[in-house]
């Protein structure tokens, strides 16, 4: 049988010897190739294109004359042949080849073809003479199919960035669509409002988050957004109270965007939970609050230093002129003993006088001890006393609020080591908060304070307790926190207690709260006890008004510009066996030390009092003064003050070691400081040796 490739025998155009196929077969089966859905091509063993239909010879660019007959080198380009050359290799060893690949036509780009390349055979076990392709282009669909995968990620991108977003944002995102209905609701909206997402979509955003007073107005606003596109909300931020799954309200800050994509209307609505936020700003509040207060206590510091230093002056002069004139009624009474009884009444105003004296010291000394910051100092304490002077500091005052104060202290209670100021301090916080209690009562207002020894725990226990309302049981855990309060702005500043637990905890002992015997508060301060010793008086201290008379123990400079507090320190001095000079000021000091012969500096005075403030050369300038010029009297001087509040004062007395007494004084306080200030600065005794170096 004769191959229809061999080009002697036939010819696809019909040109030579067709006995062998009838031209209704070449019609026929040029019929068929032309028919083809794709590229079709038929060469010979030689590689000559035998025949090739229209969309080939289309898709090539060329026509019939540059293709059919021809060698397939000659109309393809170079790199398109050498592609195909693996494959032809393959067809003509007897293999069907399929391929579905991009192939590179040159010139005409790179096109993604599905190709069969079958081997031609004359007769089914003969020798293989031709092949015959078959090529089918899918470059628009695979660019379709390509673009349609693009669109795919990019939305899965998308929608995966987005689930990332929300999903991990610190704000609630809610997502609903123009009729409200919640379609996203983001796992921190879960977290703030309650609700599951599984739960919230599906329903009205209205129902789920907006208060019942503002629904109304929010289907207004969408309606009117709806038709308008416009609206105040829409991109503003808001501060709106919303409703959480338990009914509870909260603050949120509100953020709505329309986010609407295609035809479907959307809006994403961005809350911040600002519960945390409004803690904060409240706690801030509280401690600029705080701070007011501190700012407000250090100015009232700094007036009480003037007021104390005015106050104590007088006060030195009632105490020790009472106290000189008892001592002189005395004298005089044992000189004449028949007068004695004319004098009792005038001892007895002495000794009213006195204490009066006494009292406004001690509220004067209280308020010091308040306002000043220092270092605790602890001594053997009666706490008896301490609680008396607390109760008398703030009895008046609580008496005409109406609040009957009763204290009870057993007798013989152990001396303990304490900071009296600092317990004293502890006892007026405790007492004014129940004052405050009781400002609402109606009825008998009573508050009790108690001091017992309590040997079970070996401790001594002050117990102050009033018949008030009490302290709620949801907050009793809460009123030793700093800054924390039950009282009305302007009223307390909420760190009382906490600064009283914290004094009560420094001494080893507790501070807590109970419930007292009438349903009010109590507190029950607890302290260590450990009984200590009394303190001995120093040597020197006892009183030598009587048989110093005659006595000539020195000379004593006092300087100070109230002359009533020099006169009486001057007086007190000579009924002690001394020399008073009083000089007025601390420029007059320094002219009088100045005008000293040398000679008879050595011992010329044995002791110098000073006040501490005064307006023409203070303590301070003379001590500087005493060092360059007279440095054998720089530690023979003790200072005098009505307040020690002011910073450089303290910083004065701890760089210079001085000696201080404080007003207001009695005239055992002077003599029992100026026998000290005499003895600390006597030179040591003089001994053999000593002379004979000297010689």
């Amino acid at each position: 049988m004769t191959s229809p490739l061999d080009m002697q025998e036939i010819a696809p155009d019909g040109r030579g010897d067709a006995s062998l196929v009838r031209l209704s077969d070449l019609g026929l089966f040029t019929a068929l190739f032309q028919s083809i859905p794709g590229r079709a091509v038929l060469l010979d063993s030689s590689g000559v294109c035998r025949f090739a239909n229209q969309e080939f010879m289309d898709f090539i660019e060329r026509s019939r004359d540059e293709v059919i007959d021809r060698p397939v080198q000659d109309f393809l380009e170079p790199c398109v042949f050498e592609s195909y050359a693996p494959l032809m290799e393959r067809v003509f060893g007897g293999e069907l080849v399929r391929r579905v690949a991009w192939v590179d036509y040159g010139r005409l780009g790179k096109r993604y073809l599905e190709e069969v390349i079958s081997p031609y055979r004359a007769d089914i076990t003969g020798p293989v003479v031709g092949c015959f392709g078959v090529g089918r282009d899918l470059t628009d669909m695979k660019h379709q199919e390509m673009e349609i995968v693009r669109r795919t990620q990019a939305q899965m991108e998308a929608e995966a960035y987005h689930a990332a977003i929300v999903g991990t944002a610190l704000d609630g995102i809610v997502v609903v669509d123009e009729d409200g209905t919640v379609v996203d609701f983001n796992p921190a909206a879960e977290q703030i409002f309650g609700y599951r997402k599984e739960e919230a979509i599906g329903r009205s955003i209205a129902e789920l988050l907006v208060p019942p007073e503002l629904r109304a107005a929010h289907a207004a606003g969408m309606r009117s957004y709806l038709a308008t596109g416009i609206t105040r909300l829409i991109g503003q931020r808001l501060e709106l109270p919303a409703l959480l799954a338990d009914g509870t309200r909260i603050p949120i800050e509100l953020a709505i965007t329309d986010v609407t994509r295609g035809e479907r209307r959307l809006f994403a609505a961005h809350m911040r939970d600002l519960r945390a936020a409004k803690r904060a700003e409240e706690e801030i509040k509280r401690q600029r609050n705080a701070l007011h207060q501190k700012e407000k206590l250090a100015a009232l510091g700094s007036l009480l230093a003037g007021v104390a230093h005015e106050l104590n002056n007088p006060l030195s002069v009632v105490t020790g002129q009472t106290m000189l004139l008892r001592e002189q009624v005395l004298k005089e009474a044992n000189v004449r003993s028949a007068g004695l009884p004319s004098l009792e009444k005038v001892i007895q105003r002495c000794d009213r006088i006195e204490t009066a004296a006494h009292r406004c010291a001690r509220i004067v000394r209280s308020f010091l001890d308040m306002a000043r910051q220092r270092e605790a100092e602890r001594r053997a304490t009666n706490l008896a006393d301490v609680a008396r002077e607390a109760v008398e500091l703030l009895g008046y005052n609580m008496r005409a609020s109406g609040v009957n104060v009763s204290l009870a202290v057993e007798p013989g209670l152990p001396r303990l080591m304490l900071d009296a100021g600092q317990i004293h301090q502890v006892l007026l916080n405790l007492l004014v908060n129940a004052q405050q209690a009781l400002e609402e009562k109606a009825g008998e207002r009573l508050v009790s304070v108690s001091v017992a020894a309590d040997a079970d725990r070996n401790a001594v226990l002050i117990r102050v307790a009033d018949n008030g309302p009490g302290i709620a049981e949801n907050i009793r855990s809460r009123i030793f926190d700093p800054f924390f309060t039950t009282k009305p702005q302007g009223v307390g500043t909420g760190i009382g207690l906490a600064v009283s637990r914290g004094l009560i905890e420094a001494h080893g002992g507790t501070l807590e709260l109970g419930t007292g015997p009438d349903g009010g508060a109590l507190f029950t301060i607890q302290l260590p006890l450990e009984e200590v010793a009394a303190e001995a008086p120093p040597a020197g201290t006892q009183e030598h008004a009587h048989d110093a008379a005659g006595a000539h123990l020195g000379s004593v400079l006092i300087i100070d510009d109230e002359p009533d507090i020099a006169g009486l320190l001057a007086e007190i001095a000579e009924g002690s066996g001394y020399v008073a000079v009083v000089a007025h000021s601390g420029r007059e000091a320094q002219a009088l030390l100045a005008r000293a012969a040398p000679a008879a500096r050595p011992a010329d005075f044995v002791g110098i009092l000073c006040d501490i403030r005064m307006p023409d050369g203070d303590g301070p300038s003379l001590y500087n003064w005493l060092l360059s010029h007279r440095p054998d009297l720089s530690t023979r001087i003790g200072f005098i003050s009505g307040d020690t509040l002011g910073p450089s004062a303290g910083r004065f007395l701890a760089r210079s070691g001085c000696p201080l007494i404080e007003k207001p004084f009695t005239p055992a306080d002077v003599r029992a400081f100026l026998g000290a200030l005499v003895r600390d600065a006597a030179p040591p005794p003089e001994t053999t040796e000593t002379r004979r170096t000297e010689s």
